[in-house]
């Protein structure tokens, strides 16, 4: 007596539940993007009409305080300033594992030049890109 089977195994399988996984990753990943801020500190940049697309690895800010007449510097938005003799340091092991070190300098309107070549000359000395960060016209 011969058996026959009558139903027939599908072979295919469905995509929704991967679609709706998709969908899910890129909700959360738009929603989370938003909620970086790579500047944390409140600086009022100088304005400029020329813009760089370069990616900066790190950031040193530097903040004027008026009523003290003094400068705070900031490495990548840290609210906890750092002492200028530790910026190469700190700098240094942040940028030692790039192949194209780059950092940016977020300086105040009020903060002097001098103050933001010394950080410059940080960048020169290491061999390190600077790009100085601006606000757009």
């Amino acid at each position: 007596m011969a058996i026959k089977r009558t139903t027939k195994v599908d072979a295919g399988f469905s995509m929704s539940s991967m679609t709706d996984i998709v969908f899910l990753l890129l909700i959360f990943f738009l929603v989370t993007s938003t909620l970086i801020n790579p500047n944390a500190l409140k600086l009022l940049l100088p304005k400029s009409t020329g813009q760089v697309s370069a990616k900066a690895t790190a950031t040193v800010s530097i903040k004027h305080w008026k009523d003290t007449d003094t400068y705070s510097y900031h490495i990548n938005g840290n609210e906890t300033p750092v002492r200028f003799d530790m910026i190469e340091d700190e700098l240094i092991d942040l940028l030692q594992s790039e192949e194209d070190p780059t950092f940016s300098i977020y300086a105040d309107e009020t903060v002097p030049v001098g103050e933001v070549v010394k950080v410059m000359n940080i960048a020169k000395r290491n061999h390190y890109k600077v790009i100085m960060a601006t606000s757009p016209e």
